[in-house]
C-alpha cells in the first residue's frame, strides 16, 4: 500500500478526497440519471393507483379490507414490472422473505439449483440437511444443488446443464456478491441468464434474490423475464423509513404461493394488519431512488480513495454498479477489524459502541458488524461487516447521505493511519 506522504492527517485527507471526487464526478452524473428514472417510475405508479392520505391509515386484527395494503401491493407490482406483489412488515428479514418465496414454490421431491454458486451464508440453514428436524428445505425433501461460478465470475453453463434434471423446479440467482470476491450480476447479465435457463429447462421457475440491488439500475430482474424476486424493506426499497418488512414480486401464481407460505393456505395476502407501518413503507419507497443513489455514490467514492492508497477494491470506482456493496480487501485480520470498528465510530447512532467478532446465528465464521443505524439491521443505512477469515474482505454498504459515507471513509483512514496500517 502507498503510504500517506503528508504528516498532517487532515491535509493528507483533503488531498486524497479532492482527487477522488474529481475522478468520480462523471460517474456521479450517471448515477443521478438512474435515480431520476426510478423516481419518476415510482411517482407514476403512485399516480396510477391513486395513492391518497387515507391509504396511510392503520389496520388491526385480521386487517380485512385494508385499502392501503392493497394499494401498496399494486404499486410495488408496477414499480418492479411484475404481475403481482406482496409487501408486508411481517416478513422479518431478507432471509425470511426468500425462504417464504422458495418454500412457496417447492414441494417434496423437487430440486432447487443455485446457478450463481453458494448463496449468502444465512440461507444455508434454510437449505439445511436431510432429517435435520429444523423444517428446512432438505428436511421437507427438497434437494438443493449449487453450481460454482467459473474463475472469471461467470456462470458455468456447461455444469448448470449437467446438474439440471427433470426434478429441477427452481433455478436461483443471487444478484449480489454476498461474501464473495466477485462482481454482482447486472440486469443485462440476468437477462442473458434467463434466456439460457429457459433453453435448459423451459418450465422451471427462475427466482432471483434481489437484496441490495433495487434501484441501482433502471430495470429490475422481473422486467427481464425473472419469474419471482424477493427483497428486504430495511435494505434499498424501504428508503430508510420502513421499520421492518419484505416484498415478493413476480408472476401472480407464484406470489400467491409465497403468500400462502407467509400466512396459511387459503388466506395468503388477503389478511395481515399493517399496524401503522403503511405510511412509512409508502414514503420509504418514494425516497428509495434518491437514497440508493446517495449510497452508491458513497461506495464509488470509497472505492476510488482506497484504490489510490493501494487497496484492492471490488468493484472499482468506474465499474458498472448493480448493488450497494463495496468490498475492500485487507492483508490481515487486525486492519479488517479496525476498519469495521471505524465505520461504527462514524455513525450518528451507537458511535460509542465497539463491535467485536462473534459467532452470529446463521453464519459459518465469526463475523464483525458495524451498524450504527436508526433501524436495527437497516443496511440502506451505512454499515459494514466482514467474516473474519481469509482473504480478509470488508463489505461496506449503504449510507442515507453521501456526506455520511465520506465522513466514514475519513474516519476509517484516520484509524488505519494512526494504527500504522497506512
Amino acid at each position: 500500500m502507498k503510504a500517506l506522504d503528508i504528516e498532517n492527517f487532515e491535509q493528507s485527507w483533503e488531498h486524497w478526497a479532492e482527487e477522488a471526487e474529481e475522478q468520480v464526478y462523471p460517474r456521479f452524473r450517471q448515477l443521478d440519471r438512474i435515480s431520476e428514472h426510478n423516481q419518476w417510475k415510482i411517482i407514476q405508479a403512485f399516480q396510477k393507483h391513486r395513492v391518497s392520505d387515507f391509504h396511510f391509515a392503520s389496520s388491526t386484527g385480521y386487517g380485512y379490507n385494508d385499502s392501503g395494503r392493497e394499494a401498496l401491493d399494486l404499486v410495488y407490482a408496477d414499480v418492479f414490472g411484475a404481475e403481482s406483489a406482496i409487501v408486508r412488515p411481517h416478513l422479518v428479514s431478507g432471509t425470511h422473505t426468500i425462504s417464504a418465496a422458495l418454500f412457496g414454490c417447492l414441494r417434496p421431491g423437487d430440486e432447487l439449483l443455485f446457478v450463481t454458486g453458494k448463496p449468502y451464508d444465512t440461507l444455508h440453514k434454510v437449505i439445511g440437511k436431510p432429517g435435520d428436524g429444523l423444517g428446512s428445505l432438505a428436511d421437507w425433501g427438497v434437494t438443493t444443488k449449487m453450481v460454482p461460478l467459473r474463475s472469471d465470475g461467470d456462470v458455468d453453463w456447461e455444469s448448470v446443464a449437467a446438474a439440471t434434471t427433470e426434478r429441477t423446479k427452481v433455478f436461483a440467482i443471487q444478484r449480489s456478491r454476498g461474501y464473495d470476491w466477485r462482481p454482482s450480476f447486472t440486469i443485462s447479465q440476468i437477462s442473458g441468464m434467463v434466456q439460457r435457463l429457459r433453453a435448459i429447462q423451459p418450465d422451471a421457475i427462475i427466482f432471483a434474490d434481489n437484496c441490495y440491488g433495487e434501484f441501482t439500475e433502471e430495470r429490475e430482474p422481473t422486467e427481464v423475464g425473472v419469474d419471482l424476486i424477493a427483497g428486504s424493506l430495511i435494505k434499498n426499497p424501504g428508503g430508510g423509513l420502513a421499520t421492518s418488512g419484505g416484498y415478493i414480486a413476480g408472476k401472480k401464481r407464484l406470489v400467491d404461493l409465497a403468500a400462502y407460505r407467509l400466512t396459511a393456505p387459503g388466506i395468503g395476502g388477503e389478511v395481515g394488519a399493517m399496524l401503522g407501518t403503511t405510511r412509512s413503507i409508502f414514503q420509504g419507497l418514494f425516497l428509495a431512488p434518491l437514497l440508493v443513489g446517495q449510497a452508491v455514490k458513497g461506495s464509488v467514492f470509497a472505492s476510488s480513495v482506497f484504490a489510490r492508497l493501494g487497496f484492492d477494491t471490488h468493484p472499482r470506482w468506474d465499474d458498472p454498479r448493480t448493488d450497494l456493496i463495496q468490498a475492500i480487501r485487507f492483508n490481515d485480520a487486525e486492519p479488517l477489524i479496525r476498519f469495521v470498528q471505524a465505520i461504527q465510530k462514524a455513525a450518528a447512532v451507537d458511535a460509542h459502541v465497539v463491535p467485536e467478532p462473534w459467532d452470529m446465528p446463521g453464519y459459518e465464521h465469526p463475523v464483525i458488524m458495524a451498524a450504527g443505524t436508526f433501524i436495527q439491521g437497516g443496511s440502506l443505512e451505512l454499515s459494514a461487516d466482514a467474516p473474519v477469515r481469509e482473504p480478509y474482505i470488508a463489505y461496506m454498504q449503504g449510507g442515507l447521505t453521501y456526506a455520511h459515507v465520506k465522513f466514514a471513509v475519513k474516519s476509517a483512514l484516520r484509524e488505519l493511519w494512526t494504527s500504522g496500517y497506512l
